[in-house]
C-alpha cells in the first residue's frame, strides 16, 4: 500500500515539476521576442538616421534639428567653421564639414546635391566652373578674402629680384589671372588690353619691362616645390596649409581685391532657412575678431 501511495506521489511531483518548467521556458521565449523587437526598432531608427546630409531631425529632446554638409578647403575655410559650430548647435543647426584631397569636385558634389553648400572659392572662378559646366549653382555672399602674394627663399625685397628670376604661377584661370595682374602692378610686365581674366596665360603678357621666366603650375604644387623657384605667387591660404609665414611677402594683391571667397549652394537651396543662418553665423564681429586674431592679416574678412 505504502508503494502504490508513493508510486502516485512520485509521479505528482513529477506532473507538477514538468508543468513549471513548461511555463518557465515559456517566459525566456516571450522576453526574448520583446527584446529582439526592441533592437530592431532602434537599429532601423539608426539606419533611417543615416539618410540624407541635411533636413530636421528629432533630438533628444523633442526638438528639431537641422543638418547642413559642407565642402570646403582646409585652411582657412573650415577652421572657420569649426569656429562657429557651437553658435549654429545652439540653433539647432549640426554642420559636418567635409575636406576633400581635390578642392575641384566640391561644385560637383554640390551640384550633385551630396554637399548643401561649399565654400572654397570666389565668384570670378565660380563663374568660370558655371559657364564651363553648366551647373546651377550661386553665391549668396562674401566671407573672406586670401590675398595673393609673391613670396621668396632668396630675395626680400622687390628691388633685390634679378634679371631672368624663375616665377612659379598657378596655371588655373582666375588665379593665374591674379598672379599676373600683381606682377604688373609691381612692374614687371603688362597684360595685353584685351585679356580675358578666365582663360588667361603667359602668353597674353604684351611687354616684359623686366626679363623673367614664368612657370605656369597645378596651385597645389607651387608650396610644395616652392624652393625650385625664385619667385612663387599663390594664394595665401596655401601658404598657411604649407607651414610658411603668408606676411612674409614682398608684394601682393590690394586688401579691397573682388577675389573674396563665397558660400555656393544650388539656386534652389538659396533662401534656405538654415543657409541663411550659416551664412549670418559667419558675418559677425566674433567671426572677424577670430580670423583677424589667428591669421594675422594673411587672410581679410569681406565684411
Amino acid at each position: 500500500m505504502k508503494t502504490r501511495r508513493s508510486k502516485f506521489l512520485i509521479t505528482g511531483i513529477l506532473a507538477l515539476l514538468l508543468v513549471a518548467s513548461v511555463a518557465l521556458l515559456g517566459g525566456c521565449d516571450g522576453s526574448n521576442n520583446t527584446d529582439n523587437s526592441d533592437s530592431n526598432s532602434s537599429t532601423a531608427q539608426t539606419s533611417s538616421g543615416n539618410g540624407a546630409s541635411s533636413g530636421n531631425n528629432a533630438t533628444s529632446t523633442g526638438t528639431s534639428s537641422t543638418k547642413l554638409t559642407i565642402g570646403a578647403a582646409q585652411v582657412p575655410h573650415a577652421e572657420i567653421l569649426e569656429f562657429i559650430k557651437p553658435t549654429l548647435a545652439k540653433q539647432g543647426i549640426e554642420i559636418e564639414i567635409v575636406v576633400p584631397t581635390d578642392e575641384g569636385t566640391l561644385n560637383q558634389l554640390t551640384e550633385n546635391g551630396e554637399l548643401d553648400v561649399n565654400y572654397f572659392q570666389h565668384v570670378p572662378y565660380l563663374n568660370a566652373v558655371v559657364s564651363e559646366r553648366g551647373f546651377d549653382l550661386v553665391s549668396i555672399g562674401g566671407i573672406h578674402l586670401e590675398p595673393i602674394g609673391a613670396y621668396s627663399d632668396k630675395f626680400t625685397k622687390l628691388e633685390d629680384i634679378t634679371d631672368n628670376a624663375t616665377v612659379a604661377i598657378t596655371n588655373d584661370g582666375t588665379n593665374e589671372y591674379r598672379a599676373l595682374k600683381i606682377l604688373e602692378e609691381a612692374g614687371f610686365i603688362k597684360l595685353k588690353d584685351d585679356t580675358n581674366p578666365a582663360t588667361v596665360t603667359k602668353s597674353d603678357i604684351e611687354t616684359y619691362f623686366k626679363p623673367l621666366n614664368i612657370v605656369e603650375l597645378e596651385a597645389g604644387l607651387i608650396v610644395r616645390t616652392h624652393d625650385e623657384y625664385d619667385l612663387y605667387i599663390s594664394n595665401t591660404n596655401r601658404i598657411i596649409e604649407g607651414g610658411l609665414d603668408a606676411n612674409k611677402f614682398i608684394f601682393r594683391e590690394a586688401a579691397d581685391s573682388p577675389y573674396a571667397n563665397v558660400l555656393v549652394v544650388k539656386r534652389d537651396r538659396a533662401s534656405d532657412t538654415s543657409i541663411k543662418a550659416l551664412y549670418d553665423a559667419l558675418r559677425t564681429t566674433e567671426v572677424k575678431d577670430f580670423i583677424e586674431q589667428k591669421y594675422k592679416g594673411a587672410v581679410v574678412a569681406a565684411f
